[in-house]
């Protein structure tokens, strides 16, 4: 029972470990964001990309941060979802 037990811990883990491993997080730049309205569509929009986990824009950083499985997706998605919207994004370096 032990052996049977630990074989599943050890299962357990490397699905855990090779999740995150798949998490990536990028930071868009995202400068014709202009009103207090436009980081609430940009982070809208990017949350409905599959593969998303969580996303935040900021006005004041004219910046988007996102954290996605990118087993799912990739950031030219993300980029086509903030164009898609009229905010066309590029990769902060």
């Amino acid at each position: 029972m032990k052996i049977l037990r630990n074989a599943v811990l050890a299962a357990i883990l490397a699905l855990a470990s090779s999740a995150a491993l798949a998490m990536k997080t990028v930071t868009l730049s995202v400068p014709d964001m202009s009103c207090s309205t436009c980081p609430i569509q940009v982070k809208k929009a990017l949350s409905r990309v599959p593969g998303v986990s969580e996303a935040s824009a900021s006005l004041e950083k004219k910046e988007a941060i996102v954290t996605y499985d990118d087993s799912k997706t990739n950031v030219e998605a993300l980029m086509k979802a903030t164009a898609g919207i009229g905010f066309p994004s590029t990769v902060k370096k």
